[in-house]
């Protein structure tokens, strides 16, 4: 029989998570807590007889912080490379606002260059996309509010989605 093997470190988890991927600071620390909360316990098992007690939130929360300031501080955990990943695993297939949604739910924002470049791409992008789910335009009212949808469901601004639209619609030559 094997021995078991000790918990890992908070640092351990962490570190093997950001080998994986990038992930933001509000993910990381979602993700450390229920294990920084095992981690109490059982030192507070190992410590005293008076093990029932469920570990204070501020003990937790002070280690995962401690772990975090130190995944930062030496470059491993960077709210820039997280953007940077999520736009490019993103941006082929959605638009600004998607994308900036996306990165304020993980509590990061753009920044200034990062957000002009991605907007300066934006109709490039929808056109792509949409070309890659219609075959041609559409040949009523009713198939263009189908397209339109499908475009600003990707997150596509609706004047970007407007001119995709009249571009496909006019034809190569006369927009």
């Amino acid at each position: 029989m094997k021995p078991a093997r000790p918990p890992r470190s908070l640092k351990g988890r962490a570190l093997q998570w950001l080998a994986q991927r990038e992930h933001s600071r509000a993910e990381m620390q979602r993700k450390l807590l229920p294990h920084a909360r095992a981690l109490v316990a059982q030192a507070r098992a190992g410590a005293s007889a008076q093990a029932v007690e469920a570990p204070e939130p501020g003990e937790v929360m002070a280690k995962v912080v401690e772990v975090l300031d130190w995944l930062e501080a030496n470059q491993y955990l960077s709210q820039q490379r997280f953007a940077e990943s999520r736009i490019h695993a993103r941006a082929a297939r959605h638009g600004n606002l998607r994308i900036q949604q996306e990165l304020a739910q993980h509590g990061v924002v753009l920044d200034a260059a990062s957000a002009q470049a991605l907007k300066a791409s934006e109709f490039d992008r929808a056109r792509e996309v949409w070309g890659r789910k219609f075959a041609a335009p559409a040949a009523d009212a009713a198939g263009r509010a189908r397209q339109a949808r499908f475009l600003v469901s990707r997150g596509f601004s609706a004047e970007t989605v407007r001119r995709v639209l009249r571009q496909v619609g006019a034809g190569p030559d006369e927009d």
